[in-house]
């Protein structure tokens, strides 16, 4: 490991690799990736959305355009008219990428790119290695970039952005198994770290998964929309989200209390209407408040369980209530989708053996067989439609300081699914371009000590548990306005006493200690974000505020709300950009480009 480089890469996912693929590419090759642990991460150890690449149709008679693509982002609420630009107009190029990288999507003989129609899609621009896409994607950029001879930094934790002036100096980071102190010069950093997947307890991202947006709120970045989130059933001893076939098998949900007694709760409460609810949670996954009479009635019926002490699991060894006297009682739409699938017999785990026996093993392998055991739930944190806010080439009002994928804070309300494997690459190759056309700047040495350190017995894994615990009781999709301010003093009260009260065994546990500095800085952040949207706007998207209905009646949000620290306000967002499509202007313009670089 150097003491200096051009740009520092944080993360080894899909935006990661990406954008140091892309800088060296780009001529700039006095780079390094760090992380602080290359196989850990969301990007290579987890599914669900990171299953579907959302990008520009490739196939069929069907239309399409990067406008009408851009829309469809635009639409969803709360997204800046140029990010959605930006990832319409670069996913061909992106994807085709991967493409020529050996990512296995689909093809047929003539080179269309096979889509389906995914969440919040008008078209069928989804496309899909299988459950494991994101992870090849990562390890076909991780291919490229070792055999370029990118320098990897491992098992260091990035403990702060060091600036001045606010611009980029260099960055400390810790050794996670010596907690041995390194601080490194740089022009710029790209922030790759995933989403803050540490805030809550009831969570869908991996175990080792963290992310580290705190980095960026620590040295003054402004967050955007860290009130949105997607939300859904998952399991909770292996984090996986339970949507598709899991779903439409038409499982049993039961509840278990204190004493052992059991409950089949949705259909006490919604009678034979919970086997449509429970089937249509297949492909309406995440909860959503335009729901909250409809499928994600299964998601607020769920939690309330939770919270009365209860614990909650999926059978899939008997049919529920309901199914007793056959599947003539299922809405058509069930009725037909099973009748089609040749699973109209037997029990859901039968079921599930035919339609996707994939899915199964998936659990086998993890070492839970759903074949005979209760799977545990919860309703769970999957993706932060938040981040940091970051302008047209993914920079933040920090100079030299980039963010890109999940960190950063561009989807929005509602997106298309798997819009976001396809940010990891725009915003990567966006920072990426930023970067390399612009010129080295002569920026004074980094500074950095680390603060006074308690050592005693360690009291960090209680009291993240602590706040992860009050996190997920108030302020997950189930939002009370009262608990979240009683937990945003808590928090900010700690964030500011953080190095006085918290102690660690040695030296060995101080990448953990900063860990849990990231996440109640990230936590202080979400909370006032949520805060204020809920005063300002509501219940809406995932927020379920107070048990209040929706009164936004659908329509798209032309706002969002931005976060410095635990201070956040409402601010609207910019339109669509009209940039010059006219072929002889653009042509000029790129000849005239060409000759500057040739001076």
């Amino acid at each position: 490991m150097k003491k200096s480089y051009h740009t520092l890469i944080i993360g080894t996912g899909c935006a990661g690799f990406n954008a140091a693929d892309k800088l060296y590419d780009l001529g700039v090759k006095d780079i390094a990736v760090i992380t602080e642990g290359r196989f850990m991460g969301t990007s290579r150890n987890t599914g669900s959305d990171k299953q579907t690449y959302y990008k520009l149709s490739l196939c069929g008679s069907d239309g399409d355009s990067v406008r009408e693509m851009a829309d469809t982002l635009y639409s969803g609420g709360g997204v800046m008219g140029e990010h959605a630009l930006c990832e319409a107009a670069y996913s061909t190029r992106c994807f085709m990428r991967l493409v020529e990288l050996g990512v296995p999507f689909p093809t047929n003989e003539f080179g269309e790119y096979a889509g389906y129609k995914t969440d919040h899609d008008p078209r069928t621009r989804a496309t899909s290695c299988g459950p494991l896409t994101s992870k090849y994607m990562t390890e076909a950029l991780e291919r490229s970039v070792l055999g370029k001879g990118i320098e990897i930094i491992d098992f260091c934790r990035v403990i702060k952005i060091i600036t001045e002036d606010s611009a980029v100096t260099g960055v400390a980071c810790v050794n996670t198994v010596t907690g041995e102190l390194s601080v490194i010069a740089c022009q710029n950093v790209i922030l790759c770290s995933g989403g803050p997947a540490g805030i809550y307890k009831n969570t869908v991202y991996p175990e080792s998964q963290h992310g580290a947006t705190g980095l960026a709120i620590d040295a003054g970045a402004t967050l955007s929309n860290m009130e949105e989130w997607q939300y859904g059933i998952a399991s909770t001893k292996f984090r996986w989200n339970l949507s598709g076939t899991y779903q439409q098998v038409l499982p049993r949900y039961i509840s278990v209390d204190k004493d052992g007694n059991e409950r089949e709760f949705l259909y006490e409460v919604l009678g034979e209407k919970s086997l449509g609810l429970i089937f249509l949670k297949g492909y309406q996954w995440p909860f959503d408040t335009r729901k909250t009479d409809a499928s994600s009635k299964v998601d607020i019926l769920v939690a309330e369980q939770i919270k009365q002490g209860n614990r909650v699991y999926l059978d899939f060894t008997t049919n529920p209530k309901g199914l007793e006297h056959g599947f003539d009682v299922l809405p058509e739409e069930a009725y037909t989708y099973l009748e089609k699938s040749g699973a109209l017999f037997g029990t859901p785990i039968e079921r599930l053996e035919k339609m996707n026996i994939g899915a199964i093993e998936l659990y086998a392998d993890h070492g839970i067989d759903i074949r005979t055991e209760l799977l545990e739930i919860a309703v769970c944190a999957q993706h932060c439609n938040g981040g940091v806010a970051v302008d047209a080439d993914w920079q933040t009002e920090i100079k030299g300081l980039y963010v890109a994928g999940e960190a950063a804070g561009t989807f929005g309300v509602y997106r298309p699914g798997g819009s976001a494997l396809n940010s990891t690459q725009v915003g990567g190759l966006r920072a990426a371009e930023h970067i390399a056309k612009g010129k080295n700047v002569a920026r004074p040495a980094p500074d950095y000590r680390l603060p006074k350190i308690n050592y005693g017995a360690s009291n960090i894994a209680s009291i993240r548990d602590e706040l992860q615990s009050e996190m997920s009781r108030v302020a997950d999709f189930d939002r009370s306005t009262d608990g979240m301010k009683a937990l945003l003093e808590r928090v900010d009260e700690f964030c500011e006493s953080f190095f006085d009260v918290a102690v660690i065994d040695d030296a060995s546990q101080t990448a953990e200690l900063f860990k849990l500095y990231d996440m109640v800085l990230t936590q202080r952040s979400a909370l006032s974000a949520m805060l204020c949207s809920a005063a300002e706007l509501g219940t809406h998207g995932s927020a379920f505020v107070d048990r209040k209905p929706d009164q936004n009646q659908g329509k798209p949000r032309s706002t969002r709300t931005l976060t410095n620290g635990a201070i956040s306000h409402i601010d609207g967002i910019s339109p669509l950009p009209k940039p010059e499509l006219w072929f002889e202007t653009l042509l000029a313009r790129k000849r005239q480009e060409l000759e500057n670089e040739r001076k």
